[in-house]
C-alpha cells in the first residue's frame, strides 16, 4: 500500500482578485457533465496511490450533501471547472481536462478564496496531497503556506 501525505495548508491576508470571472451554483441537471470529468481530474492521483474507489463518483447520493457548496463555471455551456467552499475550507478544485493550461485553475483558486473572505473567515485552509505538486505549487504561489503535514497512510 502507496504512502500518502497530505498538506494542510493556509491562507491570511489580502486577495487579489479582480472579479474576472463568474460561477453559478451546483445544480443536479449538471451532475451527469461533473461526474466524470471530476473523476478524471483525480483519476490519476487516486491510481497512483491507490485509493479506491479509483473513480470516486458513481452516483449522485455521493454529491447531495456537497451540492450546496459546490460553484461550476461555465464556458459556452459546458463545465470548465468547480471549486467547493465548506466554510473556510476550499476543497475539489477541478478544471476540466480540455480547459487546462489557460491560468483556470488559479482563477477559480482565487474565486473561492474570494468567496470564503466574503463570508467574514480570516484564514482560508485547503489540504492537497503532496503527491500532487501542481495543485501545491499553485497554493504556494497564490500565499499559502503548509501549516500541517499528515502521514495519512
Amino acid at each position: 500500500m502507496k504512502e500518502i501525505i497530505a498538506y494542510e495548508m493556509s491562507f491570511k491576508g489580502e486577495i487579489p482578485y479582480s472579479g474576472e470571472m463568474s460561477c453559478i451554483p451546483f445544480q443536479k441537471k449538471y451532475w451527469a457533465e461533473y461526474m466524470p470529468i471530476y473523476n478524471e481530474c483525480f483519476y490519476e492521483m487516486r491510481k497512483a496511490l491507490e485509493i479506491e474507489p479509483i473513480n470516486f463518483y458513481s452516483d449522485y447520493s455521493q454529491m447531495k450533501d456537497k451540492a450546496d457548496n459546490t460553484y461550476l463555471y461555465l464556458q459556452d455551456g459546458i463545465i470548465a471547472g468547480a471549486v467547493s467552499c465548506y466554510g473556510n475550507e476550499l476543497d475539489d478544485l477541478i478544471v476540466n481536462k480540455q480547459f487546462q493550461k489557460h491560468g483556470l485553475g488559479q482563477k477559480l483558486l482565487l474565486w473561492g478564496m474570494n468567496r470564503i473572505k466574503e463570508h467574514g473567515y480570516d484564514e482560508i485552509i485547503l489540504h492537497a496531497a503532496e503527491w500532487n505538486q501542481t495543485a501545491v505549487k499553485l497554493y504556494l504561489k497564490n500565499g499559502f503556506i503548509i501549516k500541517n503535514t499528515e502521514k495519512i497512510r
